[in-house]
């Protein structure tokens, strides 16, 4: 499952105006993308992935107000170990991990609702070196209802939201004293080998010797295990899976109907990745009258919606030394599921 990747690098693109502010420490929102440029992003990701065949969307889309509900339900459901466990490490290791780096800010990329994030900025208020946290995401629902949030659970920080796409090379804030930069929740899965590899060396480029780089990885397991939290009893996921199609809907007037698909998750073994589809039930037409498409689905013809690759301890730190990181702590919760690697700049 995606964690909200939405993860911000380099460039000069200039702040938005538009922001909120409170008295003595400060909050504000910064826009990098408005929504015209999410929605031409949108048709050339559709053009792009739904015209060849196999058919493919991007994750990030399934993150309207009603996904981003539903992704919250799905973290806690039973088969879904995955924030759980996250949970578990922070709240056991999310002091000495912070009080290694010293920061004087947080950074965290695709922080979504930021709930786990709490516990880091908890653990940084203990330490007394924190005074700045930015949540980076291409939700501004999400961004602003976090922001509003954490400005009254922690008044003593700065508080800058950002608005941003990870596709966009945008700049990390708060640069000059010691940063955290977190990735959570399995976000760094989403992308392929290749990608995840070029990300890494992207962020690195953006860190000084005395930031540190906080990685969430989610780790090989039994099969039966990871097909579970991806096809829950419950169809949340399934629901999950199936708004994308309405983001579609809203957003290009298209005419898919959800029920006509139906939700699928495999295991690919030989690739270590949980792979998402969605499967025409029926031969049907779909129109985008604004994109000037029409889409013809064999019964049985799907749509991979997500790619979510697993690891172990080696591929992730060979991952990170690839990106010119290196790895100074490895941390687990009980029952190995899922890993967070403390990794500074090389």
């Amino acid at each position: 499952m995606p964690s909200r990747a939405a993860a911000v690098v380099r460039g000069s693109v200039p702040w938005s105006e538009s922001r909120h502010r409170r008295s003595r420490i400060g909050t504000e929102i910064r826009t990098f993308i408005e929504p015209a440029d999410l929605r031409r992003a949108l048709v050339a990701d559709v053009r792009e992935g739904l015209t060849p065949r196999p058919r493919t969307l991007p994750p990030k889309y399934f993150y309207d107000a009603r996904g981003s509900r539903l992704f919250e339900e799905i973290t806690r459901l039973p088969e879904y170990y995955l924030t759980r466990a996250e949970r578990s490490i922070l709240l056991r290791a999310a002091s000495s991990l912070v009080a290694g780096v010293h920061p004087a800010s947080l950074v965290e990329l695709g922080s979504g609702s930021s709930g786990k994030t709490e516990i880091v900025l908890d653990a940084g208020e203990r330490e007394g070196s924190l005074r700045a946290y930015a949540p980076i995401d291409v939700s501004r629902d999400a961004i602003e209802r976090a922001v509003v949030r954490l400005a009254g659970r922690y008044p003593e920080l700065d508080i800058v939201g950002i608005v941003g796409d990870f596709h966009e090379d945008l700049e990390l804030p708060f640069a000059g004293a010691a940063r955290l930069v977190l990735l959570l929740g399995s976000t760094i899965g989403n992308f392929g080998p290749d990608e995840a590899r070029a990300f890494a060396g992207r962020v690195r480029g953006h860190l000084s010797v005395s930031d540190a780089f906080l990685v969430g990885f989610d780790l090989v397991k039994d099969r039966r295990e990871l097909l579970a939290a991806y096809d829950d009893t419950r169809g949340v996921t399934a629901a999950f899976n199936r708004n994308v199609l309405r983001v579609l809907n809203d957003r290009l007037g298209s005419d898919f109907d959800p029920d006509a698909f139906r939700h699928r998750a495999d295991w690919n073994e030989e690739e270590s990745r949980i792979e998402m589809h969605l499967v025409s039930d029926r031969r049907q037409t779909v129109s985008l009258p604004s994109l000037d498409l029409e889409l013809e689905f064999e019964p049985g013809e799907s749509i991979r919606t997500e790619l979510s690759h697993k690891y172990t301890r080696e591929s992730a730190t060979a991952l990170l030394e690839d990106g010119s990181f290196e790895v100074e702590r490895w941390e687990t919760d009980e029952e190995d599921r899922f890993g967070l690697a403390l990794a500074r700049p090389r």
